[in-house]
C-alpha cells in the first residue's frame, strides 16, 4: 500500500513538474513576447519622436521664413507709403502750378484783349485822322 501510495505520489510530482515545466516555458515565451513587443514599441516611439522633431524644425524653419517674409513685405510697403506721399506731394505741387499757369494765361489773354479793342481803337482814330487830314486842304 505503501509503495502504491509512493508511486502515485510520484507519478503525481511528476505530472505536477511537468506540468511546473510547461507552465514556465509558457511564461518564459510570453515573456519573450513581450520582450520583443516593448522593443517593438520603443522603435516607434522612437521614430515618432523623430518625426515631431523633424515637423517641429521644418515648422520653426516655415515660420522664420514667413517672418521673414513679413518684415521684407513690411519693408516694401513702407517704402511704397513714403513714395505715395511723396507723389501726392508732388502732385498738389504740380496742381498749385497748374492753377497759378492757368490764371496766369487767362490774366495774358484779357491783356490780350483789351489791347486788341485798344488796337482797333486806335486804327479807327488813325483812319479817322487820315480821313479828316485828306479833308483838309
Amino acid at each position: 500500500l505503501i509503495s502504491s501510495a509512493t508511486k502515485s505520489l510520484r507519478m503525481e510530482t511528476e505530472i505536477l513538474e511537468k506540468k511546473l515545466q510547461d507552465a514556465q516555458t509558457k511564461l518564459a515565451e510570453k515573456d519573450g513576447d513581450k520582450e520583443k513587443e516593448i522593443q517593438s514599441l520603443k522603435r516607434l516611439i522612437s521614430d515618432l519622436e523623430f518625426q515631431l522633431a523633424m515637423e517641429k524644425s521644418n515648422s520653426e524653419a516655415f515660420l522664420d521664413k514667413l517672418r521673414k517674409e513679413m518684415k521684407h513685405k513690411a519693408e516694401e510697403l513702407e517704402k511704397l507709403t513714403q513714395e505715395r506721399t511723396e507723389l501726392m506731394h508732388s502732385l498738389s505741387q504740380a496742381q498749385e502750378e497748374k492753377s497759378l499757369l492757368q490764371d496766369t494765361v487767362r490774366r495774358e489773354c484779357e491783356e490780350r484783349g483789351e489791347l486788341t479793342a485798344a488796337l482797333g481803337r486806335a486804327r479807327e482814330q488813325v483812319l479817322e485822322l487820315r480821313r479828316l487830314s485828306a479833308a483838309l486842304p
